[in-house]
């Protein structure tokens, strides 16, 4: 009996370790993971093999499975100080979508680790921003040129980030946050602009408008001219007989006296 209480503890703590062990070695990676192997007696970080992707794993228990959000992922920067081109204080808030590239992992892994965001990304964000920014007036970044600096962040944060295996796939400039007498001063004079606008637009209308009247009046003025130009005596004289002999063959009751109207044409005198 003595003898098995002493081989009883040695075989506790060897069934310990084999369970311990064995823990370790079954690892789950769940949906938008991948896992990064580390061999401890095998040359560290595997990067010459793809990563470990979703389900059940056997890893050798004295190795480690470092595993990581490979889905796209969202940073927001919120307030983020930058100065204009003429020196003015800017607060910007801006939105990155971002994943780590699923193909490199194991060199991401290796030369940045788990905490790449703040490693990597949000350093080249901000320098990218204030660098990008610094090249614009407070009225450009409030009004015309966001999307310009939108485009021109992502473009440049994308180029400096992609070497370091992590992909950018969206940049969003949410919020531009002036001095408020800048905000204000820039308000006013857009309103100006736009009443300055609307006036020239008046003016153009009224233009058109007195355009319109005279080419209708020239266009009047030459039709009577040609119609007083082909009308003779004889003509006229021709209508007025066709006319009296239409009103003569009305049922309405009438006296006609034939000569005795201007210019010899017929005296209808009706009823009336």
């Amino acid at each position: 009996m003595e003898r098995y209480s002493k081989l009883g503890l040695p075989v506790l703590v060897g069934g310990l370790l084999l369970f311990i062990f064995a823990m370790k070695s079954f690892v789950n990676i769940g949906y938008g993971e991948a896992g990064v192997l580390f061999k401890t007696f095998g040359g560290g970080v595997v990067t010459d093999e793809p990563p470990k992707g979703e389900g059940f794993h056997i890893i050798a228990p004295w190795n480690d499975l470092y595993v990581y959000n490979v889905k796209q992922q969202e940073v927001f920067e919120s307030k983020m100080q930058v100065l204009s081109s003429n020196g003015l204080d800017i607060s910007l808030d801006i939105s990155v979508l971002y994943q780590p590239k699923i193909s490199e992992l194991g060199k991401l892994h290796q030369t940045k680790g788990l905490n790449y965001l703040q490693v990597v990304i949000i350093p080249s964000l901000r320098a990218v921003a204030r660098s990008v920014v610094g090249q614009y007036t407070p009225e450009q970044l409030y009004s015309t040129k966001r999307d310009a600096i939108q485009n021109e962040i992502f473009d440049r944060l994308r180029g400096d980030v992609e070497e370091q295996f992590v992909q950018i796939n969206s940049v969003l400039v949410r919020d531009v946050t002036l001095p408020s007498n800048i905000k204000a001063a820039i308000e006013r004079k857009l309103t100006q602009e736009q009443e300055a606008l609307e006036y020239v637009f008046r003016l153009e209308k009224a233009r058109q408008e007195a355009e319109k009247l005279r080419i209708d009046a020239e266009g009047k003025a030459n039709a009577n001219r040609i119609l007083n130009s082909s009308l003779t005596t004889n003509i006229l004289r021709d209508k007025g007989i066709e006319a009296t002999l239409k009103l003569a063959e009305s049922p309405n009751s009438k006296v006609v006296v034939v000569g005795s109207g201007d210019d010899g044409l017929p005296l209808i005198l009706g009823n009336q």
